[in-house]
């Protein structure tokens, strides 16, 4: 499992040598979240169909399930608008704890299907709900994987990229004189 982890980690440093392949969100009922099964040309030669096709039904049938309404849903609102939304302090809604179980589910299958052909799924809730993004990996070649010897394990994980105009990782200039 570690190995595995590793491996995923490390497709995920080289995906700035990887192609993008977008699945659109189907509109043809809605606005309701669901995404297109149209298998995507440029995936044919790293995965078969029913594989594809079975990851997005399962995806559009998370995102069902996240916005269905009912009883439960209902008694959400009504405590969120009782307690003027300070229950969300306390408690998860519905739809974020569905949310967590799509990311887990995209998480498993990269590590077990998409992983080891060389492709990684984006969570949609990354692009905006609009698209689901696979990277298709270009591996590189190091001359140890030629050779046959095993490849060094991957250093630790550089903390995530801070966005542009981050307080917390902004330095502070000193001027002469100025404190």
């Amino acid at each position: 499992m570690a190995t595995e982890f590793h491996n995923l980690q490390e497709l995920r440093h080289s995906a700035s040598l990887a192609t993008k392949i977008f699945v659109q969100r189907d509109y043809s009922e809605g606005t309701v979240c669901k995404f297109q099964t149209k298998f995507p040309s440029d995936l044919e030669s790293r995965i078969e169909r029913p594989l594809f096709e079975d990851t997005v039904k399962t995806l559009n049938k998370f995102y069902t399930e996240a916005e269905k309404i009912g009883g439960h849903s209902y008694l959400e609102g009504c405590l969120a608008c009782a307690t003027a939304y300070v229950i969300f302090l306390c408690m998860e809604t519905g739809y974020e704890k569905v949310l967590k179980k799509i990311s887990r589910y995209i998480q498993e299958q990269n590590e077990k299907v998409y992983a080891p052909r060389g492709l990684l799924i984006t969570d949609p809730i990354e692009r905006g709900m609009r698209v689901i993004s696979f990277l298709k990996v270009i591996r590189s070649r190091s001359p140890s994987s030629r050779t046959g010897a095993p490849a060094p394990a991957p250093a630790a994980a550089p903390p995530p990229a801070a966005v542009a105009g981050d307080w917390r990782t902004s330095t502070r200039v000193s001027y002469p004189g100025y404190p």
